[in-house]
């Protein structure tokens, strides 16, 4: 039977998606491993491979198509046994005869990026369950699973599918070698209609904006309406949750920098090349150090308790076009002020191009936002949620200070310490930033 290329979800966050590129074409013969399409996220554009073997038969969706459903029908593909004539009658989201199921069933995780929706519900017997058509006269197995079979030596008949509608997947071969049995697949949302937003509905998202503004009392005709990117509604969704549900409240503290500055300065000047050492990679060591030294306020809430982090996995507020996205350095604790420096120069650079992996931006223990090379002396952020804290980085600049008695000027930065009060109560929040104002007064200490 014809197989579905569905939609594939790419982050847990994400509800549908852009098709931004077929790197396929009709009449193509697709092996497994091989790229399809790119697919533009709510934050970056990432390639999609085939795990399903067999000719392109339609591409359901065209390119640079916005707003396709997860799950959604995007391409068909025939097995090697078929021609033009299996899609007689055949209607994506269904089956030749049947109209689209109620439900269908997610991939098994190594087959994620291309999967099939089952034909509606109907009286499965015994051959079904084991992978074989009703008729009995043909297993049903994916082009990979049953070269998989062949490899190994394994009768197809003997073995359960676990794929929709009994189908015999890659994860069923595989059970099967090891000697057991494949568990089902979970159960995912229907698919829905893949088509692009039309000229209509895009109207009507105009039509709401203006009247949420007529509400308001602004004037039709007043302004231009740009309707929101996938980042935004994103960015607009995460925090609007975080500040109507999370307790936080701000911790304010000045730090000198002068002996900071002074080691920077050293360090590049004695760094391979490059390598280049930038005030906020090292703002990041002594924030994953203090975290270290203060271990509670690696902290996350969730309903069933605290959830209390084992590393210190630093996640930096990058601009990019019309949003703001967090990669994450992993660990950074246990890096040195070079090794954080490259990883950032990388990350950052791949989320402007929207090429970060959703691993390298979902997640992470702790925030750090500084707008200080923007000439912003002090500010607070919204906690980023799981996060407990998020640190708000002001401009540094020469300030007059009080040193011995004696007035002094010296190089200030204020920062702002947002806590999740449900996990840092503010006792904690100044203990972590008591540890983190030394690292920064006293550089070296870093480096031990």
């Amino acid at each position: 039977m014809p197989i579905e290329i569905l939609m594939p979800a790419l982050s847990p966050t994400m509800e549908e998606g852009t098709l931004s590129k077929w790197l396929i074409a009709e009449g193509d013969v697709v092996r497994s491993g091989d790229i399809m399409a790119e697919i533009e996220t709510d934050k970056a554009t990432m390639e999609v491979e085939a795990v399903e073997e067999g000719t392109v038969a339609k591409l359901l969706v065209a390119a640079g198509s916005e707003g396709v459903k997860v799950n959604a029908p995007i391409a068909i593909l025939l097995e090697e046994d078929e021609d033009a004539s299996a899609l007689e009658g055949y209607t994506p989201g269904g089956s030749a005869s049947t109209p689209a199921a109620p439900q269908q069933k997610t991939p098994h995780p190594e087959e994620a990026s291309s999967f099939e929706t089952p034909p509606a519900a109907a009286p499965q017997d015994e051959d079904v369950s084991k992978g074989r058509a009703p008729s009995g006269d043909r297993i049903k197995a994916s082009p990979l699973a049953k070269r998989l079979a062949a490899e190994a030596g394994l009768d197809l008949a003997s073995i359960s599918g676990s794929g929709p509608n009994g189908r015999i997947i890659k994860a069923d071969i595989e059970a099967a070698k090891a000697g057991g049995a494949a568990k089902p697949a979970p159960q995912a949302a229907a698919p829905q209609s893949a088509a692009p937003v039309t000229s209509t509905e895009v109207g009507a998202v105009r039509s709401g904006g203006a009247d949420y503004l007529a509400k308001l009392g602004v004037e039709a005709g007043t302004y231009d309406l740009v309707p929101l990117n996938g980042i935004q509604k994103v960015v607009a969704k995460r925090l609007a949750d975080s500040n109507n549900n999370v307790p936080d409240f701000p911790l304010t503290i000045d730090c000198e920098i002068d002996e900071l500055l002074k080691m920077r300065k050293e360090l590049n000047a004695q760094a391979p090349e490059g390598v280049k050492v930038s005030v906020n990679d090292m703002l990041i060591r002594a924030s994953a150090l203090a975290l270290k030294h203060v271990p509670e306020a690696n902290a996350s809430y969730t309903p069933d308790g605290v959830a209390m982090h084992k590393h210190a996995d630093v996640a930096v507020a990058v601009a990019i076009d019309s949003g703001l996205i967090t990669p994450i350095v992993r660990e950074a604790e246990n890096k040195g002020l070079s090794t954080i420096s490259s990883e950032m120069k990388d990350l950052a650079s791949r989320a402007r191009d929207r090429k970060l992996k959703p691993q390298e931006y979902q997640g992470g223990t702790f925030s750090i936002s500084n707008l200080g090379m923007m000439g912003i002396k002090e500010f607070g952020s919204i906690i980023n949620e799981p996060h407990g804290m998020i640190l708000s980085v002001g401009a540094g600049g020469p300030r007059p200070v009080v040193k011995d008695g004696a007035l002094a000027v010296a190089t200030v930065m204020t920062v702002t310490l947002t806590c999740d009060h449900r996990v840092v109560d503010g006792a904690l929040g100044a203990k972590w930033l008591q540890h983190f104002k030394r690292y920064v007064e006293t550089p070296i200490t870093m480096m031990l």
